[in-house]
């Protein structure tokens, strides 16, 4: 049997990626962001920067960014439950962090749920630390989120 090379791409979201992106937040997050919020940063925030993982030209993951001045702040980033493991996440975590130096950012923080180890120890590939603990911070169930920061 021949093995089928998948081809991957990370490009910048357009508005016909949000069906695809609002599934992909719905079956990953409890408590997820609404359309709307989406449609906000993307037409109204001139901070805010989102970039698109494609595999074999469908959507499989996202990541958003806000950028001001030299600091960029991840706002969500999320793999289909169906494609993770693929190291899908890594690479589009790896050409957010480009483009974030693109922009001129010099540093990167994010907060991510205290309970998710997998993320932590994607983002500590990338030489994230983490520097602070935001207590109670997720709404849903009152998790804390740990606070990981990276000079760029």
């Amino acid at each position: 049997m021949k093995e089928v090379k998948q081809e991957t791409k990370v490009r910048e979201m357009l508005i016909e990626d949000l069906p695809s992106v609002i599934v992909i937040e719905n079956e990953s997050f409890k408590t997820p962001w609404k359309k709307r919020d989406f449609l906000h940063d993307l037409l109204k925030n001139t901070f805010s920067h989102y970039l698109v993982i494609e595999k074999d030209k469908e959507v499989v993951g996202y990541c958003g960014i806000w950028i001001v001045l030299e600091s960029a702040q991840i706002t969500n980033i999320a793999i289909s439950p169906k494609e993770r493991g693929h190291q899908l996440g890594k690479k589009l975590f790896n050409e957010v962090l480009n483009h974030a130096r693109e922009q001129g950012a010099t540093e990167l923080t994010l907060e991510v749920r205290e309970s998710n180890v997998i993320a932590q120890n994607l983002y500590k590939h990338f030489g994230m630390k983490i520097v602070g603990k935001r207590e109670g911070y997720y709404q849903d169930n009152g998790e804390d989120a740990l606070v990981m920061w990276v000079k760029l």
